[in-house]
């Protein structure tokens, strides 16, 4: 979701004339670089109903690459000519937006790291390519056709993410052994030898469309597709699993896993925490910063457990591991248990926020090719344009390791009014194309999301100890992320440091925190934005309680939030500093006129 440009049909624009004025030049440019978004996106292209990515799945060459990190470096000095001081408020917002993501994606290309490490144990350009039938629309004839071709373009994708990670073998840029035990097992689960038990023959196992013109039509499609499935994409996913066995696994790291053992790592994952936080922290400040968060929550947590009749957080703890009557058995059981929680905490919204997303959400199971080893949960966002809804997908393995007083804040947080509410609203938002549907920054995303747990308190959904426990596990869990993640890259830490750690301190179930520890292990600093971002978001709140008083709104407060959409941090807060004065003037002169 990260702006990414190419080259083709730009190279003109760069030598155009300036605009009269700053404002002029900066709309100009902003219209270019969405242009070239969607020129060099196609998928995102689709999301948004524009028809020129049919059939195309983006350039993951490395000449691609430095062909936007190129244009990137033309686009940002043309952004630095223009003062925005000369423009509105609403446009120097996007300005900063925009000139942030310019240089970060110019940090970024400083590193090997960034051209060469191109997948992790939760994601890739193979793993999300499995998740195109569910991505893709099929209202017409035009839409599977765009989708068998894209089919079709899997095998090179592939080759390029394939030369490009063998390269990261030679730089010595490969990732830690550990976490990618069994990894190939998961290549393995892609590849079908009956093309209809691929999830890419999904989309043909419907009934023929209304818009078939005749029965031939319909068979000749799926003839297409099954060659497609047969041909090209099983193929593809056979030679990746060639390529991983026998020339990326036996060079994987063995020793220390931190991505500082490698060739300039230490500056990588510097440039890493600077990049998910969007702050100017260090490594050391924000180790420090989890410890810090670590004691406060775990003597919240210690308190929970005497109100559960348990001397120790630690007893009670093991309780609520290990009690059956916390776990279901049953998958359909879980699934429906989860999607009517989600309908209670929709119930509450009204009374938060002031303005609500049109599009709706849903609640579906992981689909099995990726749910072993995966996360508990995670937000699929949905598209009003490609007619498909936000997917609050949860893990359906391994359900003795999955609690069900974890599902409140599990459910805020990745649904409504966490992901979902954020970023479908984002979508619908009064703002430049280009900021609706490709700004994303994960300090503010996942900031959001941590916070709406929060939220959870105010809901009431928090009713029982267990509960409670539940949340400030994780709570525990994304403070324990700041001291773990900056271990194991910036202070050496092992594996087992890490996961020693996060059993200690958070009541998160063995499975759950082996996955999670393998995540920041292959995602170097990510998991660094969730606390950070929530830990402003509650300042600025509590900032603007303190000058407001009596007179603040919550709803009013959340809408502010949100209404520029994914921001980075500094952004956000000057926002809310604006809003917050604007508040306290517009509070001030209806004061002065009910006493007149």
């Amino acid at each position: 979701m990260r702006f990414w440009f190419c080259l083709a049909g730009f190279i003109v624009s760069l030598a155009s004339p300036l605009a009269a004025g700053p404002a002029e030049d900066f709309e100009a440019l902003r219209d270019e670089v969405w242009e070239a978004t969607l020129d060099t996106d196609p998928l995102l292209a689709t999301n948004v109903g524009d028809r020129r990515g049919d059939g195309k799945l983006g350039d993951l060459s490395l000449a691609a690459y430095d062909r936007q990190v190129a244009m990137t470096r033309a686009f940002l000095a043309r952004l630095e000519a223009i003062d925005p001081e000369q423009m509105a408020m609403a446009e120097r917002v996007d300005y900063a937006v925009i000139k942030r993501d310019f240089e970060d994606k110019l940090a970024a290309a400083q590193h090997d790291h960034t051209r060469f490490v191109l997948f992790t144990t939760y994601s890739g350009w193979f793993s999300g390519f499995a998740s195109l039938p569910n991505r893709s629309p099929f209202f017409t004839k035009a839409d599977y056709e765009s989708y068998l071709d894209r089919l079709e373009a899997f095998p090179e994708v592939n080759r390029d993410g394939i030369a490009r990670s063998r390269e990261a073998i030679r730089l010595g840029l490969t990732q830690a052994c550990e976490p990618f035990e069994g990894f190939d097992k998961k290549i393995a689960a892609l590849i079908k030898e009956d093309y209809r038990q691929a999830p890419f023959w999904k989309p043909f196992e419907r009934e023929e469309p209304s818009w078939v013109s005749d029965a031939g039509e319909w068979t000749g499609l799926m003839r297409r597709a099954r060659a497609a499935i047969s041909d090209s994409v099983m193929p593809a996913y056979r030679d990746l699993l060639a390529f991983y066995t026998e020339e990326y696994a036996p060079n994987c790291r063995d020793g220390l896993p931190g991505v500082s053992e490698t060739p300039g790592g230490g500056d990588y994952y510097a440039y890493r925490v600077k990049s998910f936080t969007t702050t100017e922290l260090t490594p050391d400040e924000v180790h420090q910063l989890g410890l810090s968060e670590v004691a406060r929550i775990r003597a919240e947590m210690e308190e929970v457990a005497r109100e559960a009749g348990y001397e120790t957080r630690e007893a009670y703890i093991e309780h609520l591991r290990t009690d059956p009557a916390y776990y279901m058995t049953d998958i359909d059981e879980y699934v429906a248990h989860v999607a009517a929680l989600a309908k209670t905490i929709d119930g509450h919204l009204p009374k938060l926020f002031g303005t609500l997303p049109r599009n709706p959400y849903t609640v579906k199971a992981m689909p099995a090719a990726i749910a072993p080893g995966n996360t508990t949960a995670f937000y699929e966002p949905g598209s009003l344009a490609a007619g498909r809804p936000g997917i609050y997908r949860i893990n359906t393995t391994a359900l003795d390791q999955r609690p069900l007083w974890e599902l409140p804040a599990l459910g805020v947080h990745e649904a409504m009014p966490g992901h979902h509410l954020q970023i479908a609203l984002q979508q619908e938002l009064d703002l430049h194309p280009l900021r609706a549907n490709t700004a994303y920054f994960t300090a503010f995303v996942e900031g959001w999301g941590l916070y709406s747990e929060r939220l959870g308190i105010e809901m009431g959904l928090y009713d029982t100890p267990a509960k409670q426990m539940g949340r400030l596990s994780y709570e525990m869990w994304r403070a324990s992320r700041l001291v773990v993640d900056t271990g194991i890259h910036s202070k050496r830490w092992t594996k087992q440091q890490a996961v020693d750690f996060m059993l200690d301190n958070t009541a998160l179930t063995p499975a759950n925190i082996d996955a999670e520890v393998n995540r920041y292990i292959t995602w170097p600093g990510q998991a660094l934005a969730y606390k950070v971002g929530e830990l402003k978001i509650r300042e600025l709140r509590a900032r603007a309680q303190e000058a407001l008083g009596a007179q603040f709104d919550l709803r009013a407060f959340h809408d502010a939030v949100l209404e520029n959409g994914s921001v980075p941090l500094d952004v956000l807060e000057d926002h809310l500093d604006r809003w917050t004065r604007s508040q306290a003037t517009g509070a001030a002169i209806g004061a002065e006129a009910s006493s007149l």
